[in-house]
């Protein structure tokens, strides 16, 4: 398995069957195998037909696990599109550490980036749109409000992150080959920074804090199903628009715009979250994930675009 993360968890079949025996054996005898589309969080494999484990990748994976056993059905029902239902949860094993959950497989395809001989993604905005307004509007309980686990750097104010992203911006100028302008992508961090919103949290809402394309599944050009639900938070929700910038062409990202009905400074704010995610990956999954950084890449130059 290709490694993400220098503290990376060793993961094969064959852990994987230990797992299910030690804690799910109802389910050990199904056919087992690593599934093709993986994600930085969590190593997948396709169990039987219908079902797919899932199972962190590093240290500390057990918070994400627990966030969706204890969150999840209560913000599954306001979704308007399929979300992972988790059938079982399991206990570290076999030498394992962390814990890992089992839930049922969603039908569907990745979204590709938009091209120019396409037409506009107009339902795909709206399904989007449709989502990113159901958890806006979905209440916080004061449960939430107090769960640390709910409290992510996505959800705080932008210009929290200003040290770090000066540094990758200049880590993405060492990059050989990247094909972007980091100055101008300076100027677009200096331009979100310049926003009230960048330095204060507003209304604490509901997001699910990463709405990107490997997140989601798409079926006949509608969006079908929002995956992996590890970054569930509740603050800024700023954050959930940022695939504005990588899913959808011009057209369909002002249908977007229209649809969740932000405002100009809410607008420039996302549009300097979504260079934030952009810039972030690029130095440390140069390598490892060249797929998602080709992903960040457009995004980013969408932004560029939208600045100039």
């Amino acid at each position: 398995m290709r490694r993400m993360h220098d503290d990376e968890i060793d993961i094969d079949e064959d852990l994987v069957r230990r797992l299910l025996a030690s804690h799910a054996p109802a389910y050990d005898g199904l056919p087992l195998h690593r599934f093709a589309s993986t994600g930085s969080s969590n190593a997948l494999f396709r169990l039987g037909d219908d079902l797919l484990v899932r199972i962190p990748r590093q240290p500390g994976g057990t918070s994400t696990i627990e966030k969706e056993r204890r969150w999840l059905p209560y913000v599954a029902p306001v979704v308007p599109v399929d979300v992972p239902e988790i059938l079982v949860v399991g206990e570290p094993a076999a030498g394992y550490s962390e814990k890992w959950s089992i839930v049922r497989f969603l039908d569907g395809s990745v979204p590709t980036l938009p091209q120019d001989d396409e037409p506009p993604r107009h339902d795909l905005a709206r399904d989007l749109a449709a989502v990113v307004n159901a958890l806006r509007d979905l209440e916080v309980p004061p449960d939430a409000l107090a769960d640390p686990a709910l409290h992510w750097y996505r959800g705080d104010p932008l210009a929290h992150l200003d040290e770090d992203m000066r540094r990758l911006l200049d880590e993405c100028r060492e990059i050989g080959g990247l094909h972007l302008d980091v100055d101008a992508a300076e100027r677009g961090w200096d331009d979100a920074l310049g926003l009230p919103g960048a330095h204060a949290v507003g209304d604490v809402r509901w997001y699910h804090g990463d709405l990107l394309a490997e997140n989601l599944l798409a079926r006949d050009g509608r969006l079908a199903a929002v995956l992996d639900f590890g970054a569930l938070s509740v603050g800024s929700p700023a954050v959930d628009l940022a695939g504005a910038w990588e899913l959808l062409d011009p057209a369909a990202r002002i249908t977007f715009r229209e649809a969740v009905a932000v405002d100009d400074d809410e607008w420039r704010l996302a549009r300097g979250w979504s260079l934030a995610l952009a810039i972030m990956a690029l130095p440390y999954y140069w390598r490892s994930m060249p797929e998602r950084c080709v992903n960040r890449l457009a995004q980013a130059r969408a932004i560029l675009d939208d600045l100039a």
